[in-house]
């Protein structure tokens, strides 16, 4: 890795931003990673230095992206507040002379019905208004999303939802994180947008046959309507909003949304990328 290029990285104690510095430390020194967190307290094992940077508070962005060349900017984590904690960023990082920034959006954020989208779609306007470089890395959705649960499957004997037939072209987080690596490192991809999902789609139906597959159990998916899903995800206990979001997604999965068949999160990487079984396995590992 360039020494003069200084990378920082919002989130850095998220999922994805640890990913990112794991495989960014393996390319080379880690002089030149910054992790951009709210508590650098709770970062110290990130092994890298690390600044105060809330997407709330302007002037410890100001400060966290001094001298900084390359920022990538991982979405941040409260929805509905992103679009403003974004324009933050973006503001403090054109009074930085940060040059260039990567940005975590959505899979095809601008015709996405994904309640996530409309976020998206302001930051990548801001980003556009900006004068700044930026590469817009459109990632589809985690497998991890779907397979976090399958805890509750096997609990529940049924693997539920509100994605009908709709295809899914996920991809593990860690193959997203491998993308951002190899744009933050690579060369000509300023002004790219890339719309990044797995090589293989699957229904939710296909996920509960793996996981039958795997576990040996009989795990049927059950489609319910998207109120009913909502109700269900309330009764374990999730908040209303999170609730009704999540089932909402679904229904955009179902209208094929998360949908893909580009191959340009692979042709990035350069390998293929991780297979829903795969994900799944390792998974069951944890339970």
């Amino acid at each position: 890795m360039n020494t003069m290029k200084r990378i920082a990285i919002t989130g850095a104690t998220g999922h994805l931003g640890r990913l990112v510095i794991q495989q960014l430390k393996e390319k080379g020194t880690t002089d030149d990673i910054i992790g951009l967190v709210r508590s650098p307290q709770k970062a110290a094992d990130l092994g890298i230095e690390t600044r105060e940077a809330d997407y709330e508070k302007p002037d410890t962005l100001d400060r966290a992206l001094q001298g900084i060349d390359t920022l990538l900017l991982i979405s941040g984590s409260e929805v509905g507040k992103r679009a403003v904690q974004h324009q933050n960023v973006i503001t403090a990082a054109k009074k930085a002379g940060v040059k260039w920034i990567v940005y975590t959006s959505l899979l095809h954020a601008d015709t996405s019905t994904l309640s996530l989208a409309g976020e998206h779609r302001a930051t990548e306007q801001l980003l556009k208004d900006s004068g700044i470089d930026y590469t817009l890395l459109r990632n589809g959705w985690y497998t991890e999303n779907y397979t976090n649960s399958l805890g509750g499957a096997l609990a529940g004997g049924a693997f539920i939802g509100s994605a009908g037939e709709g295809k899914i072209s996920s991809a593990a987080r860690a193959d997203y994180a491998a993308a951002a690596v190899a744009v933050l490192t690579g060369n000509g991809h300023q002004g790219k947008v890339y719309e990044l999902a797995g090589d293989s789609a699957y229904t939710l139906r296909d996920l509960a046959a793996e996981i039958s597959r795997q576990t040996g159990k009989d795990i049927p998916y059950t489609n319910l309507p998207q109120e009913d899903y909502a109700a269900a995800l309330g009764s374990f206990g999730l908040p209303e909003d999170l609730a009704q979001a999540i089932a909402g997604w679904d229904v955009s999965a179902s209208q094929g949304d998360l949908y893909d068949d580009s191959h340009q999160l692979s042709k990035l990487i350069g390998r293929p990328t991780t297979p829903l079984s795969v994900t799944v396995a390792d998974t069951l590992k944890t339970l």
